[in-house]
């Protein structure tokens, strides 16, 4: 059995990419909460801290669907 050392580096590299980019924006989603929390505590809307996490929370379903989709589609 050999092993394909190239593809499997491109498998780690993506998925290290994958992992850094959700948590990112994950991160970004919950400070956007945050955000909105301490607007709405100071007496301001604080719809665009709303509006970054939703936005943020999103793409990460939709990347986190599409990974599934191709795993289930393969």
């Amino acid at each position: 059995m050999k092993i394909d050392w190239a593809a499997l580096g491109s498998v780690f590299l993506i998925a290290l990419v994958a992992v850094a980019v959700l948590t990112s924006l994950f991160a970004v989603g919950v400070r956007g909460l945050a955000a909105r929390t301490t607007a709405r505590e100071g007496g301001t809307s604080g719809g665009s801290g709303l509006t970054t996490a939703v936005v943020c929370f999103a793409i990460c379903v939709a990347v986190v669907g599409y990974g599934i989709y191709l795993i289930v589609a393969a």
